[in-house]
């Protein structure tokens, strides 16, 4: 993500948390206070969003400083020190929840992608995202997967052709939906089919598509779907894939496995700021 798309992205989000002014924190603590303190991991996971913490901060109060212990991608033990923090006390109590979000919420995105990819190690399949991500932190959210060991699906809309469930209904069946897209997109542009069943799989075939999506297919299923396609196009497995066993899945021979658990319904990872010296400017 850009700075100044960044910057944008953080200057509506301290609008919102902070308003006409941290009625707390400027009435208990002195304008003249300075503040010393750490941000430490509270259980094991996958750091990612350090540019973020400091970019919180520094939009605030450029007379903040972070020195940061570790680097995203770093896989954090309980009680590890990530950065070092110390400044004007009031501009830090008042970046210290959005930037604690933000952290927590794309370290919980790389720790669940980092046991996603685990979990298929060994295999040739690849865990990637989904479109379903926070309105507004796609670019974030993906790069945590990323910072996690995963890949990235198509970012939005635009950069990609799917042609799901209710497409097909609408372009009147797959192969005119496919055919459709070929004349409209650019060659260099992969298209890329939902199906449900062996016989879509097959449609989806003889239309000349570049990748097949297996949607909640189970495992016996998958397996003759991939036999199906005989590395004709590329397989990609769908559909609550944040509940299943990923190692089974792998095994059976998809080139992918998309996971919308990983950031739809991810649990953030414990961290905290804590304070640890006071002095006087």
């Amino acid at each position: 993500m850009e700075f100044l798309e960044m910057d944008s992205l953080l200057t509506r989000a301290l609008r919102e948390d902070v308003g006409s002014g941290d009625i707390t924190t400027n009435a208990c603590v002195p304008e003249s206070v300075q503040i010393a303190g750490r941000f430490l991991s509270k259980e094991p996971g996958v750091l990612c969003g350090m540019d973020i913490l400091r970019r919180v901060f520094m939009l605030l109060d450029g007379r903040i400083r972070i020195e940061a212990a570790l680097v995203d991608g770093t896989r954090l033990t309980a009680g590890d020190t990530i950065a070092e923090i110390s400044g004007p006390a009031r501009a830090i109590l008042t970046g210290e929840r959005l930037a604690l979000n933000l952290l927590q919420r794309l370290s919980g995105i790389a720790t669940r992608t980092d046991a996603a990819v685990c979990a298929v190690s060994g295999t040739n399949a690849i865990i990637v995202d989904t479109r379903k991500t926070t309105p507004g932190l796609r670019a974030l959210e993906k790069y945590a997967v990323k910072t996690g060991g995963g890949g990235n699906h198509r970012f939005g809309l635009f950069d990609g052709v799917l042609i799901k469930d209710n497409h097909i209904v609408a372009a009147g069946g797959i192969a005119s939906a496919v055919a459709a897209a070929r004349r409209h997109v650019p060659h260099t542009l992969k298209i890329e089919v939902e199906t449900e069943t062996l016989d879509q799989v097959r449609e989806a075939l003889e239309a000349g598509a570049d990748i097949i999506m297996l949607d909640n297919m189970d495992l016996a299923q998958m397996r003759r779907a991939v036999t199906l396609v005989g590395g004709r196009a590329r397989t990609e497995a769908s559909g609550n894939m944040g509940d299943r066993r990923l190692s089974e899945v792998a095994e059976t021979g998809v080139d992918f496995i998309s996971i919308g658990a990983l950031t739809h319904t991810v649990r953030a990872l414990d961290i905290s700021l804590k304070f640890h010296g006071q002095f006087f400017s």
